[in-house]
């Protein structure tokens, strides 16, 4: 079964004797803060907010709200300067020294569709090819899927291996002179899996045709690993997008970094307000970057919601995140792993997943699983996790998904195990 870690329980394991408590304090959140009983194990998909994060956007809003760019009074002049200060710090966070390279979207899906259209739809025509993964994200494959149809160009999906890496070897048979886009995750949202971007990167610059460009989802990568997109693992990369919600900050907001060569050759995604230049009866001029790509009033609030969470994870030290999610995951796997009927699912090896544990257990559906947990306080994803071509090569409909973050600890690991043996018992009839 491709991608499944282990079929049956593992005998004899006992239950971890240390206690690791969360790195982040729970007092700074404050939906955690005000709710003991709940176990937040659903970060995978939106992150919980640091009071830090909440007063950042609050005191925006209360002391510097204006219309930014336009406006030549004070007022306007410190909106402007909170707009840019945001964008610099998050750039600096995500590792790109030319913070104009960092485009502000509404996230990671809006992020991936600019690059699809506005330089997808110019260079991809019939007869070329785009090459994405089973891992994606529908948000990363979808796209490509509707380009590739719409300019006559094949669509190849590189498989997974029976662990549920991606098939590297697969990959390299995959590229080759006609290849113009190749699109994949850095880790996977369904398995955890965490691709190893540098290699694939020189797969693609040995094999692909000269101008094709690479793609990168990091969705999953921003929250949980040091980025360093101008360094020697990711600087070989042509786009990488990423979502200020999964990573402490606001919803409704993330960013697209990309080569500056390439977004200063692409067409706008969306056309008014601050990203022209000058509109004539005829044409139209286009501003500099960003504002090329950033059309309409700007998100300056959560602009600074999302600097402030960079901010905040910055303070804790992302190699210390990285750290707690492994010793978190570590001791969810050794506790699983000793319940009869449990699947898991994705790489064996710790080091080479981020703090996701997706399973299945016996004879119950997943989302039974998630209700029944819900019932004890303790949340968790239940579904395609929007990766439906992977789950039908896992050939499962669903699994449960657990995801660990900053603000969790033991408890939320051992709620997460009684409540499976919980749900277990009840459909056993004991």
């Amino acid at each position: 079964m491709i991608g499944r870690t282990e079929d049956r329980a593992e005998k004899g394991g006992a239950k971890p004797a240390h206690c690791h408590q969360s790195l982040a304090p729970r007092a700074d959140f404050p939906l955690l803060a005000g709710d003991l009983s709940l176990h937040y194990l659903d970060s995978a998909a939106t992150s919980q907010k640091p009071r830090v994060v909440l007063d950042a956007m609050r005191e925006y809003y209360e002391h510097d709200n204006a219309n930014p760019h336009r406006g030549a009074y004070s007022l306007s002049v410190r909106a402007t300067d909170r707009y840019h200060e945001a964008r610099e710090q998050i750039a600096r966070f995500i590792g790109v020294a030319d913070a104009a390279r960092l485009i502000f979207t509404r996230g990671t899906t809006e992020s991936l569709n600019l690059v699809a259209t506005a330089w997808g739809v110019e260079h991809v025509v019939r007869g070329d090819e785009i090459v994405v993964t089973a891992l994606e994200h529908h948000a990363n494959f979808v796209p490509w899927q509707q380009l590739a149809l719409q300019r006559g160009a094949t669509l190849r999906i590189c498989g997974v291996t029976s662990d549920g890496r991606l098939d590297l070897d697969q990959l390299a048979s995959l590229i080759g002179a006609r290849t113009r886009v190749v699109a994949f995750n850095h880790v996977s949202n369904a398995l955890g899996t965490i691709n190893p971007v540098a290699e694939i990167t020189r797969l693609v610059r040995r094999r692909a045709a000269k101008d094709a460009i690479i793609v990168v989802d990091g969705a999953q990568a921003a929250p949980h690993l040091r980025l360093e997109l101008d360094g020697s693992e990711l600087g070989d990369v042509d786009f990488y997008a990423f979502s200020g919600h999964k990573m402490l900050g606001p919803m409704g907001i993330g960013g697209l970094a990309g080569r500056r060569r390439l977004l200063e050759a692409m067409r706008p995604y969306q056309m008014g307000g601050d990203m022209i230049e000058l509109v004539g009866d005829e044409n139209t001029t286009w501003n500099v970057l960003p504002h090329k790509f950033e059309a309409g009033t700007p998100n300056v609030a959560d602009a600074v919601g999302l600097a402030a969470a960079c901010g905040y994870l910055e303070s804790l030290g992302m190699d210390a995140v990285r750290r707690h999610e492994l010793a978190l995951l570590e001791q969810a796997n050794a506790r699983l792993c000793q319940i009869e009927g449990i699947t898991r699912y994705g790489p064996a090896d710790a080091q080479c997943r981020s703090g996701v544990v997706s399973f299945t257990l016996q004879g119950v559906h997943p989302h039974d699983i998630a209700t029944i947990l819900d019932q004890v306080g303790v949340c968790v994803r239940a579904g395609h996790h929007c990766a439906q071509p992977l789950m039908r090569r896992l050939e499962v409909p669903a699994t449960a998904r657990a995801s660990f973050y900053v603000y969790n600890d033991t408890r939320d690991v051992e709620a997460l195990v009684a409540g499976i043996e919980r749900t277990k018992a009840l459909f056993a009839g004991d």
